[in-house]
């Protein structure tokens, strides 16, 4: 799972996903799934297993899951697609945690382009 949804289950949102976004490297099969309605988003391989793992949906059942920061710098850095008071009120909620890494955000945001971005958008919230 990946962005809005991801987002969800770490509780950085209220807002409910219509429908389940998963990744899948660019290159490789896209799984076909008839219920619920799904997104699929295509990752470049470099950075496919970055802030990858997993949660127990379900006893004995694990989904893979981008963790809360690679969530939130992929909010932000797609900010336009989601939408900037999405994007900012994830970081927002993810910042207030006990667990936020702000380090761990700007080498996420690093390693996939957009640490400009992201340190913009640290700045908006810092100030606030």
């Amino acid at each position: 799972m990946c962005r809005l949804n991801a987002a969800a289950v770490h509780d950085l949102t209220d807002e409910i996903p219509r429908e389940v976004r998963i990744a899948v490297a660019a290159g490789s099969t896209s799984p076909w799934i008839d219920y619920p309605p799904v997104q699929v988003f295509r990752l470049k391989p470099a950075t496919f297993e970055l802030g990858l793992t997993e949660f127990e949906a379900a006893p004995g059942e694990s989904v893979r899951i981008y963790d809360e920061a690679r969530t939130v710098v992929d909010l932000i850095r797609l900010r336009h697609r989601f939408g900037e008071p999405v994007a900012y009120t994830v970081l927002n909620r993810y910042l207030k945690s006990p667990m936020s890494q702000r380090r761990k955000l700007l080498t996420y945001a690093s390693q996939l382009g957009a640490e400009r971005t992201v340190r913009a958008a640290l700045d908006v919230i810092v100030s606030w």
